[in-house]
């Protein structure tokens, strides 16, 4: 069996340099997941050059970064499959034909498959513009995808301000286009079947400057031709809905990304909703002015 990439990292740390010893916490603080960012990100997030990168993965037996980095996917995917090792551990409770397994086995493929496919660069556009202080952010999903939609807005509405989520009804959308202008960013979620009043949406907001970004199945919904960025998620599963899992995989990745990159203003708005929390007594289950034991 080969060693892991957190095994190798830690049994060469009186060999590292201190520099080297900064990349290695990076690397380790969020099980790995950094070391799949281009190589100029990961230097950048560790406050380190480059060469430090290239000789950290020659330290750990590795030609260069690249094969680091192949380690460390192949060592995440193994990880991502450890669900369904477990499904075969319960095989008489949970046997192969099982709807259990059987999505169970779907869903994890298509994460699998959707990572596999995604662009480290274009992620890293992305939480750039949804990080962007001046950027009003609009989102709005379709009838599957609404609840994507509003997972994503509650999220990004505490960790940074200018969010808003559109209506359920496509009927008072265009008072949200009012507001919208090229400050403006829509993000749209889109699957099979595609929704016609969501691709006229982002047509009309392409027409005022907005950037719109996407996210939608394996095949791409209509919006794509007018989207900025798009990021494609595999859905099928042994099911008559489509999944979402792998949507909500980008999703979240995407909230830790713009909350480390908002971390301080984040921290402010987060420690002000607390105050504002407190302040009107809401889940205390007591009056104002009055204290639990009156």
């Amino acid at each position: 069996m080969k060693p892991l990439v957190r095994d190798l990292l830690r049994q060469k740390q009186a060999e590292l340099t201190a520099a080297e010893r900064r990349l290695t916490a990076v690397l380790l603080q969020d099980s790995l997941v950094g070391g799949l960012q281009s190589i100029t990100k990961l230097a950048e997030s560790a406050e380190v050059s480059t060469p430090t990168v290239i000789r950290l993965a020659r330290k750990l037996g590795f030609e260069g970064y690249g094969g680091l980095q192949d380690a460390i996917r192949d060592e995440i995917a193994a990880r991502i499959k450890q669900p369904l090792a477990k499904l075969d551990m319960v095989e008489p409770q949970a046997p192969r034909d099982h709807i259990l397994a059987r999505f169970t086995k779907a869903a994890v493929e298509n994460i699998g498959r959707t990572l596999e496919q995604v662009d480290l660069e274009e992620f890293d556009r992305v939480a750039a513009l949804l990080s962007a202080p001046e950027q009003q952010l609009h989102l709005v999903g379709g009838r599957i995808t609404r609840s994507n939609a509003h997972y994503f807005y509650n999220h990004l509405q505490i960790i940074r301000p200018r969010v808003f989520l559109l209506d359920s009804s496509p009927s008072v959308w265009p008072q949200s286009l009012l507001d919208m202008d090229e400050t403006s960013t829509l993000i749209c979620f889109d699957i099979r079947r595609y929704e016609r009043e969501l691709e006229r949406l982002a047509q009309l907001a392409v027409k005022q400057g907005v950037r719109v970004v996407l996210f939608t199945d394996q095949w791409g919904s209509p919006i794509e031709r007018c989207a900025v960025h798009t990021f494609r998620c595999a859905v099928e599963v042994p099911s008559s809905w489509d999944s979402t899992l792998a949507i909500n995989v980008l999703v979240e990745s995407l909230i830790a990304e713009v909350q480390s990159r908002s971390s301080r203003s984040s921290v402010a708005r987060i420690s002000a909703l607390e105050r504002m929390i407190g302040e009107t007594n809401i889940f205390r289950g007591t009056s104002p002015g009055r204290d639990a034991g009156d």
